[in-house]
């Protein structure tokens, strides 16, 4: 299942009818009680369980989808292509695989061809994040220290 690979815009149509769902899918979420409740197609009258939390990741699709963002479903096991990896963290291939020499993520190799589980790279990506919002509360910090910046 490598679907991270169709990422697709939705349309101004899909959009209107993703935040109209949304909100209603929002509503009911918030009456269920049951961790898998029954839902009903009404164009066919089908009626099936389905787990509150699949209802749960589609009212973010639904989210997603209305704010016109494009969005991907990728299993947590796939392994991405340095090129794929580098793209998702904003740098070049080159500094990709120096970090991946370095050991800052696990990979493995596929004859001459370096994957890295998409998993590792979005926890590398978390972390990197949390260390640009680390370093500039820092320097805020030095700045109202030494007078530079008014709080």
């Amino acid at each position: 299942m490598e679907t991270f690979n169709i990422i697709n815009r939705p349309s101004k149509e899909d959009q209107k009818l993703a935040l109209e769902s949304y909100d209603a899918l929002v509503s009911v979420i918030g009456q269920l009680k049951s961790e898998n409740p029954e839902i009903e197609i009404e164009e066919t009258q089908e009626r099936f369980k389905i787990p509150l939390s699949a209802l749960i990741f589609l009212k973010d699709i639904l989210k997603s989808m209305g704010d016109g963002k494009p969005f991907s479903l990728v299993p947590i096991a796939t392994e991405v292509t340095t090129q794929k990896a580098a793209e998702i963290l904003g740098c070049s291939r080159p500094h990709l695989v120096k970090l991946l020499e370095e050991g800052k993520m696990q990979f493995t190799k596929v004859g001459r061809h370096r994957r890295v589980r998409f998993d590792e790279v979005m926890n590398y990506r978390k972390k990197m994040k949390e260390e640009q919002k680390r370093k500039i509360i820092e320097i805020m910090s030095s700045d109202e220290d030494l007078g530079l910046y008014d709080t």
